[in-house]
């Protein structure tokens, strides 16, 4: 089964691209490793909620936000190589979380992004993560991700 078959079992497809916010592609290919730019839950051009993890957003809708973050990267990564069944292995997952100061749930949230990456490849979604909490991040965004995976050559 292909990456985007296991997305559409789950009832999920493969977004359009993420317009950039700034200076910046979404994804760049160096070698067999594709490096994504930190994806905001952002869905039809508009970020699906706002404001910061545990106070106007809860740890539930922050875990719903990593996984539009990941699906914001998985378009970056296909834009990139074509097919997902190119990826090999998803090496590296960075999540950051706007959350207030007492909020100490962020491997919770991340686990939105991780959770969803194991589903849609397998194996080859176990990585390595770091999950970092931010007092605010672009747009007023709860939630960003940024991904590296090792792709065929």
């Amino acid at each position: 089964m292909t990456p985007e078959e296991r997305l559409a079992e789950l009832g999920l497809a493969v977004p359009e691209v993420a317009k950039p916010v700034a200076a910046y592609v979404p994804a760049v290919r160096s070698g067999n490793h594709v490096y994504t730019s930190g994806q905001l839950p952002v869905r039809s051009g508009e970020l699906i909620i706002s404001g910061k993890v545990g106070g106007e957003v809860t740890a539930e809708e922050a875990y719903a936000c990593a996984q539009q973050c990941v699906l914001n990267a998985i378009a970056a990564i296909k834009a990139e190589v074509g097919e997902l069944s190119r990826v090999r292995r998803v090496v590296k997952v960075v999540a950051f979380v706007a959350s207030t100061p007492d909020f100490t749930g962020q491997p919770g949230v991340a686990n939105g992004a991780s959770e969803l990456l194991g589903q849609v490849f397998g194996d080859a979604g176990v990585h390595a993560r770091s999950a970092v909490g931010v007092p605010v991040l672009p747009l007023d965004a709860p939630v960003e991700v940024e991904l590296l995976v090792e792709v065929d050559a």
